[in-house]
């Protein structure tokens, strides 16, 4: 399968992952939900599971890719404040666990070109 193919695959690929893992582990997340948020930080953990499993099925079907590739660089964009609390939040921890929390902050980039590439090619650019 060349490339072009298994991209957009690998990415509904970690977006299902991702949105598995907001269900079967919601407890790791809840703490990542800003205060600011209202509601409970267990209902924005299962809202953001289900938005990635959503994602993931979009970017993995060919005829509705474009949109929710695009979707999907905005939804790693709108997380990026939950990495921003989680690095603040880890800053006083062993420092393996706050190398990983600030690792996370500059991924947000790939993430979001990716989507944005995965869209692009979904709609016959190369």
């Amino acid at each position: 399968m060349p490339r072009s193919e298994r991209s957009p695959l690998l990415l509904a690929g970690l977006l299902a992952a991702a949105g598995v893992a907001h269900f079967a582990a919601p407890r790791q997340f809840d703490h990542l939900v800003p205060r600011a948020l209202p509601g409970s930080p267990r209902a924005w953990t299962y809202g953001s599971g289900a938005v990635e499993l959503a994602l993931a099925a979009g970017v993995a079907t060919r005829r509705t890719r474009p949109l929710a590739a695009r979707a999907a660089a905005a939804f790693f964009v709108g997380v990026f404040p939950a990495n921003v609390k989680m690095a603040v939040d880890w800053r006083h921890r062993p420092a393996p666990q706050r190398k990983a929390a600030l690792a996370r902050l500059p991924l947000q980039v790939p993430l979001v070109l990716w989507a944005r590439g995965v869209a692009r090619n979904g709609e016959g650019r190369a």
